[in-house]
C-alpha cells in the first residue's frame, strides 16, 4: 500500500485509494429472506452509498437478521473542520502525582468509585482503580498519597453519596458500561444531581464518570466535572486529579473542592492538518 499525498480532503479507502468504498453493519427486525436483503439495500442507499452490495447476511431467530454492506461513500471529510477535545492538563508520573498530591494537600486524597444504578460491569472502574492497572499502567491503588474506596457494582446513588460524605472523598470516579435506553444518561445526571443536593455550593466532590458511549464534551449537560471515553488510562485519571485538587501554591493547606457552576471545561479545538 502506497503512502497517500497530502490532503485536507480524504475519502474513505477500500480497494483503492480515493475510492470511498465502506462497509458497515446493521440489524434489521425482519426474517432472512431475499425481501430482507433487499431492504438492507434500500437502507443502505438512503444512508449514501451507491453502489452498494450485501455481503454477509444472517438470521438472527426467525424475525431479525444481521447484515454487512459494502459500497461506495459519496462524502468527503474536510480535515479542516475536525473538531477534537484538547487534553487541559499535563500527564504526570506516579512519583509527580505523589509529590504533588503531599504538596499541596498534605493528607491522602481520597477517592471512590462504584458502578451506579444496575451496571454490573466493573471492568472499567477497575481499571482505573485496581492495583494491576489498564494498559502497562497500575491503578490509583498503587499511588503513593492517594487513597482509594472501589465500591464495585450495581450502588445506589444514596448509598454513593452517603460514602462520600462519611469518607470526605475529594473525587467520585463512576463507570457505565450498561447504555440500554441510555441509562448511562439517566444514571449519571441522577447521580449529579443528588451530590448538588446534599453538598453546599462549591463544595462537592470532584465528579468524573467514564464509559464507551459517553461524550467528552458533555460534562456540563451532565453535571459533572469530566467525562472520560474508551481507552482511558489510570494515569490520565490520576493527572486530571491533581490538575483540579492539587492547583494550591506549596505548602498551602486545604481541601481540593469541585467548582459547581465554575467549573474550567477542557478545550475544544479545530485539528488543521498540516503540509510536511
Amino acid at each position: 500500500m502506497s503512502k497517500p499525498s497530502e490532503s485536507h480532503i480524504i475519502r474513505p479507502y477500500g480497494d483503492a485509494t480515493g475510492d470511498g468504498l465502506v462497509q458497515v453493519s446493521f440489524t434489521l427486525p425482519i426474517g432472512h429472506d431475499k425481501r430482507a436483503e433487499g431492504a438492507a439495500l434500500q437502507l443502505a442507499a438512503k444512508m449514501g452509498l451507491d453502489p452498494a452490495m450485501v455481503v454477509h447476511a444472517k438470521p438472527m431467530g426467525p424475525h431479525f437478521t444481521f447484515f454487512v454492506v459494502y459500497g461506495r461513500c459519496s462524502h468527503l471529510v474536510d480535515l479542516d473542520k475536525v473538531v477534537v477535545m484538547e487534553r487541559e492538563f499535563p500527564l504526570l508520573s506516579p512519583k509527580e502525582v505523589s509529590a504533588a498530591v503531599k504538596r499541596s494537600l498534605q493528607r491522602p486524597l481520597v477517592v471512590i468509585g462504584a458502578c451506579i444504578g444496575t451496571d454490573a460491569h466493573t471492568v472499567g472502574i477497575d481499571a482505573i482503580l485496581n492495583i494491576k492497572g489498564f494498559a502497562g499502567e497500575k491503578g490509583l491503588e498503587a499511588y503513593t498519597g492517594v487513597e482509594v474506596h472501589n465500591l464495585g457494582a450495581q450502588v445506589s446513588v444514596p448509598d454513593l453519596v452517603e460514602r462520600a460524605q462519611t469518607l470526605k472523598a475529594d473525587a467520585v470516579l463512576v463507570s457505565q458500561v450498561v447504555t440500554q435506553r441510555d441509562a448511562h444518561l439517566h444514571n449519571v445526571t441522577q447521580m449529579s444531581a443528588a451530590f448538588r443536593e446534599a453538598y453546599p455550593a462549591g463544595t462537592a466532590p470532584v465528579l468524573i464518570v467514564g464509559g464507551p458511549r459517553f461524550d467528552e464534551t458533555a460534562a456540563d449537560e451532565l453535571g459533572v466535572d469530566r467525562v472520560f471515553v474508551k481507552g482511558t488510562t489510570p494515569g490520565e485519571v490520576a493527572s486530571y486529579l491533581v490538575h483540579r485538587l492539587c492547583a494550591s501554591p506549596p505548602g498551602k493547606k486545604g481541601r481540593g473542592k469541585s467548582r459547581a457552576g465554575t467549573r474550567k471545561r477542557p478545550r475544544t479545538t479545530t485539528k488543521k492538518a498540516s503540509a510536511r
